[in-house]
């Protein structure tokens, strides 16, 4: 656990999530559809709309409320005959041919021109979370959130220039190499991966464990390199312990498929010795499934919307709480910081607007949208599309913003280097006060 605090100088795995975060960002929430969070439904919708973030309101909604976003008039593409797409792909297979008559080293390569046409597109929408997977990529990103792979064991963000890492795995071959929050791979093997994507950044990282792999690191402005032998990762889920003072604590890493079963184990088993209280250790969760966060805010909060889920055709649906949550009265602290992100962000945002517990730490990462993850036909890779956004019971969107903490409190280099967690010490006296 204390590593964990450790681990938490920053804000979805260098070899892993490509659900990077999320993100990405590390942490996306992955759509599962609003029937499979079982049983019963606690998926109430279409409504008009969520209430307004300065509306001040949680109330069930019988009406359309005056939110600018609901107000959005969007185009239908539906009319669009064969007739006009050919003759708006015309261009496209015009360049198509005049490459493969005129182009200097030939033959080309058809396969990655089409999954350069793929990238192309998605790209042109201007949503960093919503962009092509190779074949490759699409398998190990399914991979890594049924939590094992192989490679160096970091949570990264690859939506940017450089894949940058938001932070090590507790125990991987990263964390003993040193990697921190922040740091940029600049090269990868000795060759410079600037201009190139970081999906593909990510693959050169990636490979069997065993292996050496050599990172050119920017930090805050200086560069060197670093080996790291890869290793068989398992990605943790849950960790849990009594501290003193009889709080129970217990942190989420992921929200992949085990995580419910695991943090209802986890839970049970503090609430067996009677703790005055809990810690939620939230930071550096990069996200994952949309379900799961559902199912893991309902173990934490009794009743009400815990979520709104708005679509690009005004169709808005709100998420209940669950019923039959272990810990929905025991006193409740919630730890999150700058890699809290997506579905982790879900948890934090429903805790806080519905009044169940503080959050101490960081602002969070701030990634407000859902994805779908698609396969192509004829294992020809995937796509992840951005579906809907999400906003907390309130009404809030955070993307780019993020949940601010009801008390803030830096975790600097030093505390980091000197194994001191102030986000966790602070955690623990607004607890106890609580409890007083």
């Amino acid at each position: 656990m204390q590593n964990k605090g450790l681990r938490t100088f920053l804000s979805i795995v260098i070899g892993i999530i490509v659900f990077v975060l999320i993100f990405t960002a590390g942490a996306a929430v992955v759509y599962l559809g609003p029937w499979l969070l079982g049983g019963e439904s606690y998926v109430n919708g279409p409504v008009d709309c969520p209430p307004c973030a300065d509306s001040g309101t949680t109330s069930t909604l019988t009406e359309s409320t005056e939110c600018p976003g609901c107000s959005t008039t969007y185009a239908d593409p539906s009319g669009s005959t064969p007739a006009e797409q050919q003759a708006l792909f015309a261009p496209f297979w015009e360049t198509w041919d005049l490459l493969h008559e005129n182009y200097v080293d030939q033959p080309l390569d058809d396969t990655a021109l089409m999954q350069g046409a793929i990238e192309g597109m998605l790209a042109s929408l201007g949503d960093k979370h919503t962009s092509y997977m190779t074949p490759e990529e699409f398998t190990q990103a399914n991979e890594s959130l049924e939590g094992e792979y192989e490679g160096i064991g970091a949570y990264v963000d690859v939506s940017g220039d450089y894949v940058e890492i938001i932070t090590p795995m507790k125990g991987s071959p990263a964390e003993a190499a040193g990697l921190q929050p922040n740091d940029k791979v600049v090269g990868v093997n000795g060759e410079d991966v600037t201009g190139t994507p970081g999906d593909l950044v990510l693959q050169q990282i990636l490979g069997p464990a065993g292996t050496d792999v050599i990172l050119t690191i920017e930090r805050e402005g200086e560069t060197f390199e670093v080996t790291i032998t890869r290793e068989h990762i398992v990605v943790p889920t849950v960790d849990y312990e009594m501290l003193d003072n009889n709080i129970g604590y217990v942190a989420l890493y992921t929200y992949g498929d085990n995580t419910t079963e695991q943090l209802r184990a986890a839970l049970a088993d503090l609430l067996s010795q009677d703790p005055v209280g809990l810690i939620l250790d939230l930071r550096d969760n990069g996200g994952g499934y949309l379900n799961t966060a559902i199912e893991v805010v309902s173990e934490f909060v009794g009743d009400g919307v815990v979520m709104y889920e708005q679509y690009g055709n005004g169709e808005t649906y709100s998420y209940e709480a669950i019923p039959g949550g272990s810990a929905t009265e025991i006193p409740l602290v919630v730890l999150v910081n700058e890699g809290t992100a997506s579905a982790a962000e879900i948890t934090a945002g429903a805790i806080q607007d519905l009044d169940r517990a503080p959050l101490v730490g960081a602002v969070t990462y701030g990634k407000g949208s859902v994805q779908n993850w698609i396969a192509l036909d004829n294992d020809a890779g995937g796509v992840r599309i951005t579906i809907a956004r999400w906003l907390t019971p309130d009404g809030r969107q955070i993307s780019d913003v993020g949940l601010t903490p009801d008390y803030e409190v830096e975790l600097t280099e030093d505390d980091y280097l000197n194994g001191l967690d102030p986000q966790l010490d602070k955690a623990i006296e607004v607890l106890l006060d609580l409890v007083q």
